[in-house]
Order: C-alpha cells, then structure tokens, then sequence
C-alpha cells in the first residue's frame, strides 16, 4: 500500500501559519519602540474637561453706599443655589507643573433685602444674572496615588463677567470682577483608553456684584463653592 503523504498545499498552508504567528506581535512592538515626536510629546500633557458643577454662594451683608444725605439701609445679598458647567484645558509638564484655563458658565439669581426697606424707587426683589469665569492657574499631580486615584490641586484667578438677563435682570448693566480660586480633587484614566473620570471641588473669592448701583454696593467679598463631577480626555 503506498504510503499516505498530506498534501502540498497543507504544507504551506502549515507554514505560511508559522510566519505570521512569528511576526503577529511585530506592530505592536513597533509602536511601543517608535520614539513620539516632539510634537506628539507635547500633546500627551494635554487634556480637556467637561464638568458639571453645583455653585453655592454665601449670603452677605453691609451698609448700602447711596447719598451722603440718604438714610443708609442694611443690604442682604442672598444668591439662589444653582447649577454650572465647567469647562477645563490643562497642560501638565511635570507631576509639580502643570497650568490651567477655566471657563465656567452659570446662571442665578441676587436676591436682595433692605433693612429698614428704601423707598419705592429702589429695586426690591432679586436680579437674575449669568456669570462667565475665565481663569488661569497652577496645577499640581502629587505622584503618590491613594486608592489608585491621582490626586491633584490648583490655584489661580481671573474675572467674572456678570450681565443681568434681559427678563429678569432688572435693566441693570454688566459687571466685571476679579476672582481667584483654589480646588482639589482626583481623576482616574479608564484601563486602556484616553478617557478617565474627574471629581474635585473649588472655592471662588470675589466682591459681591453691584452692577455699578450704589444701593447695591456693601463692599462685601463673596465666597462659591463649587463641587464638580465629569469626564476629560487625554491627547
């Protein structure tokens, strides 16, 4: 009986198999090998973050600033509970340097209460107003990881843009103020992707809006918290 050989083809095919086993990893130590670029290095420090922010102000209150001649009111600023978004741009070239952009976006309500109450001529009630914040700041990642989250703080300052909303904003004008701010928090990579998940919380220092009104002016600095929630991804 002649004896049974497998066919040509079973033998290639049986080889062909063995080459591309031998050169499956090829791409990939490939890429881990490859040196980034300059450019590409400089993206990797890179990362954008959208938040959703809750903002709690505290109340305050002062003498109004009217006429000399005037008598005076004791003003209460109470702003509604609200909530923002946030948005963040950061650049981190060492775990101990790194900066930031903040551009945050809210809307509330100012409302006010006169003791003993001024004449009829005055605003009563509240004044509706979106805030706009535009900040820089320092940002550190301290290298230990607790729980197997990267913690990190930051300080900075900037300016609020406050301009009162068309309906409910009483006809008064736009007001700038400067704000500086510190926060803290912790963020976290998913496994194997760009994206990862960031919780933190800040605090902002300002004088309370006036939008350019003596009756509304006690020279009293406010303070906003602000605890955050969302995601950002890496370059």
């Amino acid at each position: 009986m002649p004896e049974l050989r497998p066919p040509v083809f079973a033998h290639k095919l049986f080889a062909i198999a063995l080459v591309a086993a031998s050169f499956s990893g090829v791409p990939r130590l490939l890429a881990q090998t490859t040196p980034k670029t300059p450019a590409q290095r400089q993206f990797d420090r890179i990362d954008f973050a959208i938040s959703g922010a809750g903002e709690f102000t505290s109340t305050v209150s002062g003498i109004e600033q009217r006429d000399e001649n005037t008598t005076h009111s004791t003003l209460t600023i109470k702003p509604s509970t609200t909530i923002g978004e946030l948005v963040t741009l950061r650049y981190t070239a060492k775990p101990y340097v790194g900066f930031e952009f903040n551009f945050g976006n809210t809307r509330f309500t100012q409302n006010y209460t006169f003791s003993p109450p001024p004449s009829p001529t005055i605003l009563t009630g509240g004044a509706q107003s979106n805030a706009r914040e535009l900040t820089l700041g320092y940002v550190a990642h301290p290298q230990s990881r607790p729980f197997g989250v990267q913690p990190f703080v930051g300080v900075g300052g900037g300016t609020i843009r406050f301009k009162p909303t068309p309906l409910g904003g009483q006809g008064l004008p736009q007001q700038y103020r400067a704000v500086y701010y510190y926060t803290v928090g912790v963020e976290n990579n998913f496994p194997d992707s760009h994206f990862g998940v960031r919780l933190g919380f800040r605090q902002l220092f300002y004088l309370a809006p006036d939008f350019l009104q003596n009756y509304l002016t006690i020279t009293r600095r406010v303070r906003t918290s602000e605890p955050t929630i969302g995601f950002f991804v890496r370059f």
